[in-house]
């Protein structure tokens, strides 16, 4: 089975190419020679992985699946959100400025409460009437987040997210951990589970 991965983020295509192992084989925006930069004008994650997706089925006829996934914090009523990758401002994704801002945004808050969410919308050609049906799969992992960066692997918020039921944050325990309980893991399995039981 090939279908797109609407993304040319290489942690984000090696982390799903990793769950989904060899019995999806997965392309990246690149692959297909879409240079285009679509679009994320939606105001949820939902509408954002739908976005993407959709662009590639419309441009390219191909199946396509899209992500997007915001940290969410309690205390800053679901701040960055879907603004997640964008949060200090400016372009592209400037990790560090992100998580600086964050930190800031919650010096002296005691509750640190927040959850990792992703969705994604897969968009895929229907084997008998061939029209496109649509589908979205949400993961969600609560934790809190910590008072400073902590571990070197990983990406994103992940040195400053731990997850309930661990010691250390997600830049500190690994990728295998990682990709075994992590927001986007969840939603992969729940797509690849989609994918294999047609």
């Amino acid at each position: 089975m090939k279908m797109v991965f609407a993304t040319n983020n290489r942690n984000k295509l090696a982390e799903i190419r990793s769950i989904l192992g060899d019995r999806v084989e997965v392309l990246s925006l690149e692959d297909i020679h879409c240079h285009a930069d679509i679009p994320e004008t939606a105001d949820t994650l939902e509408g954002n992985a739908l976005l993407k997706a959709q662009y590639v089925f419309e441009h390219y006829g191909m199946s396509c699946f899209a992500d997007d996934t915001g940290l969410e914090v309690e205390a800053l009523h679901g701040e960055p959100g879907v603004y997640s990758a964008r949060y200090a401002g400016g372009e592209g994704h400037d990790s560090e400025a992100n998580m600086a801002k964050l930190l800031k945004n919650l010096e002296g808050e005691k509750n640190r409460k927040a959850r990792f969410r992703t969705v994604i919308a897969l968009i895929q050609k229907n084997n008998v009437t061939g029209q496109p049906a649509t589908h979205l799969f949400e993961g969600v992992v609560n934790g809190g987040i910590i008072e400073e960066r902590r571990g070197e692997t990983g990406f994103g918020y992940d040195p400053i997210f731990m997850p309930d039921g661990y010691d250390k944050t997600f830049a500190q325990l690994g990728m295998d951990i990682k990709n075994a309980i992590s927001h986007r893991a969840l939603a992969v399995k729940k797509l690849s589970r989609h994918l294999l039981d047609e």
